[in-house]
């Protein structure tokens, strides 16, 4: 499956402070938003599944995919887009040879240059740069790693990289002139008072940026 997509939102309960997670989803779509990953790491997997159910509803009616990050119980059961594994998930590779997950789309974390090329590298439709600056939103990685990370990545490969940790507008052109495909954010627009305002300042820097680095090509 094709991955083509620029603004990525990672949301969860946690993230949003209070707010309903489906609302501040519903905000940031018009901003930009085209694809979103539900992560809810703590939930257990009744409240997991309620709440994917109710952004579900959401994202079908603004037609953007939503992903579920590693819960394969959640994935299937509420038929969504896709899921996103790490290193310590279900292996993408198992995934793509399962029917269940065979067409959906699939998204890896790799954590060193030797994880772009096995197995689970060749089975995803895009790869998860992670994180590229540090970030108390996601401490279970072993690597930060930077522009120049970025740069060396898309040097090696072809995949479609998504990068996440501490993205905001203030460093959004760079990480996409430095090679990434899709920004992916978490406190940048869940916690931001306005999420449709922080997802269209983030858009328009992807979009700035693409048009110097393709000018380029």
């Amino acid at each position: 499956m094709r991955f083509n997509h620029s603004l990525y939102l990672v949301i969860s309960a946690a993230a949003c402070k209070g707010r309903a997670v489906a609302d501040v989803a519903e905000q940031a779509i018009p901003g930009g938003v085209d694809i979103i990953q539900l992560r809810e790491k703590d939930f257990t997997t009744d409240a997991f599944l309620l709440s994917a159910a109710k952004l579900l509803a959401i994202t079908s009616r603004y037609n953007v995919p939503l992903i579920i990050n590693d819960n394969t119980i959640v994935a299937s059961q509420i038929d969504a887009a896709g899921i996103h594994v790490g290193n310590n998930d279900v292996p993408a590779a198992d995934l793509r040879a399962d029917p269940i997950f065979r067409n959906k789309i699939i998204g890896y974390s790799v954590e060193h240059t030797d994880h772009l090329h096995n197995d689970q590298a060749s089975a995803a439709d895009y790869l998860g740069v992670s994180p590229v600056f540090k970030t108390q939103t996601k401490q279970d990685t072993v690597i930060e790693w930077g522009l120049d990370g970025i740069r060396k990545i898309r040097a090696l490969t072809n995949k479609p990289l998504v990068a996440i940790g501490n993205i905001n507008v203030s460093n959004a052109y760079d990480v996409i002139h430095a090679g990434a495909d899709c920004l992916a954010v978490v406190s940048a627009i869940c916690g931001a008072t306005n999420p449709e305002k922080a997802a269209r300042e983030l858009m328009n820097e992807i979009k700035k940026a693409r048009s110097i680095r393709y000018a380029k090509i």
